[in-house]
């Protein structure tokens, strides 16, 4: 199986694989990785797996497995617990404060499949009208300061597989913060090393082709500060600043704790993450606690909720 057309006719044929993440479909099958990919999303988007960014809500859940169309089964794999909002809990959208869709670090090309539909459904579900990527959009493996695999990919082969993926999230959503997290600014760093000065350098934006992202290094939003975490945790952060913090960087932590004074009320969240813990890039943590899938809701800058993601 050496081309496109062939992967795209065993996915028809065999839809259940569908579901895979490009690594584990080209280890499966032998082939490369990117040529998985571009099958993949030409499949997807075949199968019209969201409507207008909406995701699908299938009536009848007794189907048999074997007399599922190819639709059905992938958009049953993604399908999540429509019992995390409490029935009588009506959000609404604010035109005072914000409702704001927190995205964990993603480490692209090495994100867990299903993830930006999670986060869509979130969007939706919670009615946010305010997006922040947290940080680590990008890993960068093949520039890190650190031992890289001599097997994978190199820096261009993974930053161009990157900036395909980007389009996806681009596509759901258009406008948005994006925190710079350590993972983003190696380049800028590999270029300090080598003397480059900063003008050689191109944006974030330029180099992804996402001209209505923002990229920052931290926003406020409705007095809560979003910062990507290098620092320490989100509760010792909002401990010493006295001020509602959401953060990313520690991909096993996900939580939200309150600190209460006689006057004020603030709480510290840690967002999660979306990536995918088998993937080469992520071996150094294989031995550590497993990463938390999630993103993280903020409402009016009043009530934090962490979403969870069915694995």
């Amino acid at each position: 199986m050496t081309s496109k057309n062939e992967i795209i006719q065993f996915l028809k044929n065999k839809p259940g694989y569908i579901k895979y993440g490009s690594y584990k479909l080209s280890n499966l099958l032998e082939v490369d990785q990117l040529l998985c990919e571009e099958a993949l999303r030409e499949v997807r988007q075949g199968l019209r797996i969201l409507d207008n960014n909406k995701p699908y809500q299938s009536k009848d859940t007794t189907k048999d497995v074997d007399n599922l169309s190819h639709q059905d089964i992938f958009r049953n794999a993604f399908k999540q617990d429509s019992k995390i909002i409490k029935p009588n809990l009506e959000i609404k959208k604010s035109k005072e404060g914000k409702n704001v869709l927190t995205i964990g670090d993603l480490h692209l090309p090495f994100s867990l499949d299903g993830y930006l539909e999670h986060c869509i459904e979130t969007y939706n579900r919670y009615k946010c009208n305010e997006v922040v990527f947290i940080g680590d959009i990008i890993d960068n493996h093949a520039s890190s300061y650190h031992e890289t695999d001599p097997d994978g990919y190199s820096a261009g082969q993974e930053l161009k597989l990157a900036i395909q993926q980007v389009k996806d999230w681009y596509k759901a959503f258009p406008k948005a913060t994006v925190i710079i997290g350590n993972h983003d600014r190696l380049i800028m760093r590999k270029a300090y090393t080598s003397g480059l000065s900063r003008m050689w350098i191109k944006d974030y934006a330029e180099v992804l082709g996402t001209p209505g992202w923002n990229f920052t290094e931290s926003i406020e939003i409705d007095k809560v500060l979003y910062i990507h975490g290098e620092g320490g945790t989100a509760r010792s952060r909002a401990r010493r600043d006295l001020q509602s913090i959401v953060q990313g960087h520690l991909h096993s932590q996900c939580y939200i704790e309150w600190i209460v004074g006689a006057k004020f009320k603030i709480f510290g969240a840690q967002v999660g993450c979306g990536v995918d813990a088998k993937s080469y890039a992520m071996t150094y943590g294989k031995e550590g606690p497993k990463p938390a899938i999630a993103c993280t809701v903020v409402l009016q800058g009043e009530v934090p909720i962490n979403i969870l993601m069915n694995l």
